[in-house]
């Protein structure tokens, strides 16, 4: 397969499966990691009721203290986790795959700040506003066409739409609004 059409941007129809994929992720994922963590959230798309979205379950996961990547690397190499290099400070992401998609990222944060993340607050703000949500889900099938096979072009391209919500949610909260891509 291709790099092309191996990371090729593709949403589906929303699968009320997800979040018991992630629940059963999450129960793994604290039995291996368990010495220093915190909490896992599900978050991404498809942590959002009635939201279509490319069928990657991704989790944020908060720890005390952030250990060096190579620690998180070996742990969950046996369960199919792989590190990504980012190129992000202060946090890791490794990626499961299956076949040769992937099916998980997990993004591993100190706890320090961590509700706080525009990925929370977006993904909060969205369950309770289903207007948004539709709104949302157009837009993706339309960026989906236009970077199909562009995977970072199809994320920046969603930078006004999301910097909209997490200022709504901040706003909401009484929070100081925030450049998402700070």
């Amino acid at each position: 397969m291709s790099k092309s059409n191996r990371y090729a941007v593709k949403i589906v129809p929303y699968n009320p499966k997800w979040p018991l994929e992630f629940e059963k992720e999450k129960q793994r994922l604290l039995h291996i990691l368990d010495a220093n963590i915190v909490t896992i959230e599900h978050t991404g798309s498809t942590s959002i009721p009635n939201l279509d979205a490319k069928p990657i379950i991704d989790m944020f996961a908060g720890v005390h203290p952030l250990l060096n990547e190579a620690v998180y690397a070996n742990l969950l190499r046996s369960s199919g986790y792989r590190y990504v290099e980012t190129g992000m400070t202060g946090r890791h992401l490794l990626a499961k795959e299956l076949k040769g998609e992937r099916t998980h990222h997990l993004h591993i944060l100190p706890i320090e700040g961590f509700n706080g993340r525009k990925e929370l607050l977006f993904r909060d703000y969205l369950r309770k506003h289903p207007e948004l949500v539709k709104e949302y889900g157009e837009l993706k099938y339309v960026l989906a066409e236009q970077y199909h096979s562009d995977p970072e072009g199809y994320t920046r391209a969603k930078t006004a739409f999301i910097q909209q919500v997490d200022d709504l949610a901040r706003t909401e909260l009484g929070l100081p609004l925030r450049n998402v891509w700070d």
